[in-house]
């Protein structure tokens, strides 16, 4: 199992920590930013495979920001593949 810490730009929270094992996403949590939002998203990627969680997340956006809490969820993803 691999962990790794994400520190997060553009939205409220301020990082986000992941344990992913092989393929497939094992845990995340979120340090700030909306509870309830950030627990949700966290909740539906657990079991789900890095690649599928990076094709959904990627891209959205909040209100008039460039990036969202999923958003960074995805590149964090990415940042732990690469590494």
């Amino acid at each position: 199992m691999k962990h790794y810490t994400y520190q997060t730009s553009g939205v409220c929270s301020r990082k986000i920590d992941i344990d992913v094992d092989g393929d497939t996403v094992i845990k995340v949590v979120f340090t700030g930013g909306c509870s309830g939002n950030t627990q949700g998203v966290a909740a539906l990627v657990a079991g789900m495979n890095v690649d599928e969680a990076i094709a959904r997340l990627e891209g959205i956006h909040c209100g008039p920001r460039p990036t969202s809490c999923p958003d960074q969820l995805s590149k964090a993803l990415k940042a732990c593949k690469a590494e």
